[in-house]
Order: C-alpha cells, then sequence, then structure tokens
C-alpha cells in the first residue's frame, strides 16, 4: 500500500504533499527534522492521506497535486475544515 499525504506546518501553516509506503514513519521522520525540505518547519501534523494498491497511480496523483494548481485547490475545498 502506497499513500499520497498532506500535511501542515504547525509553526508557519504552510502545506507540504508527498507520498510513502509508511506513513507513520513518515510523519515521525517530518517532525524529527530527518527531511531537508521541511526540516525547518517542524512541527507538522496530518491532515489528508490517499491510499493505492499501486505506486504508478500514487506518484502520478502526488505530481498530480504538486504541479497542477486546479487539483490542488479542489482538494482544498474538500477538506477546508482540516486546514483550520
Amino acid at each position: 500500500m502506497l499513500y499520497v499525504y498532506m500535511i501542515k506546518s504547525e509553526k508557519d501553516g504552510n502545506l507540504y504533499t508527498g507520498s510513502t509506503n509508511d506513513l507513520r514513519r513518515r510523519l515521525s521522520e517530518h517532525n524529527k527534522g530527518l527531511c531537508e525540505s521541511t526540516k525547518n518547519r517542524i512541527p507538522f501534523k496530518l491532515i489528508y492521506y490517499e491510499s493505492y494498491a499501486s505506486e504508478k497511480d500514487a506518484r502520478s496523483r502526488e505530481k498530480n497535486l504538486k504541479l497542477r494548481a486546479n487539483a490542488l485547490s479542489q482538494l482544498k475545498r474538500r477538506i477546508k475544515y482540516s486546514l483550520i
């Protein structure tokens, strides 16, 4: 199982989207500062995730959320209360 996830920095409120095969481990890595791209924004909380049986599907969805503003906007509208 692969997960596409969105975490929110409790420090600055910014969002980060990623993918992993172990969601708990990955969130822990983010919060321990082990990820170069997020280490200056800890702590994080998980606000959303999707699970996929296919790695190809998960990577495609992650790329879609990162590169297409419309896809990210649509997701933000769906989870608007989780973003508060």
